[in-house]
């Protein structure tokens, strides 16, 4: 019990900080809006975008509603495959896409690992 719950943390800690961070380039780095440019968003995606993974990151997080927190990794999971899509869609390489597979493995061991923990409970 104890190690699922250090494997549930650390992952949902991992991928709410990169989701986090990820809101936070989106707000204020212009290189951010160069490459939502780039992959031919418009720059209000960007910052809908950024808000949304701010909300993700803190419903993984807060004690709320198994419901609810299927939203966030359903959210988080079609982030990752369209970020892939644009990347390769745009003509960019599996060098851009080869992180986001990484943070898809990671998100999959929160979710497991977010039932398993659930499980025990009832």
């Amino acid at each position: 019990m104890k190690k699922d719950k250090i494997i549930f943390w650390t992952s949902t800690g991992i991928i709410s900080l990169m989701m986090c961070f990820s809101a936070y380039i989106y707000f204020t780095s212009p290189e951010a809006v160069a490459g939502f440019k780039h992959l031919g968003f418009p720059d209000y995606f960007r910052v809908e975008l950024g808000v949304f993974k701010l909300l993700g990151a803190i419903t993984l997080l807060a004690p709320l509603p198994n419901r609810i927190k299927e939203w966030a990794y359903a959210g988080f999971g079609i982030n990752f495959i369209s970020a892939i899509v644009a990347h390769l869609g745009s003509g960019d390489g599996f060098g851009q896409t080869a992180p986001i597979f990484v943070f898809i493995i990671i998100l999959g061991v929160s979710y497991i690992y977010h039932h398993k923990l659930d499980s025990l409970k009832q």
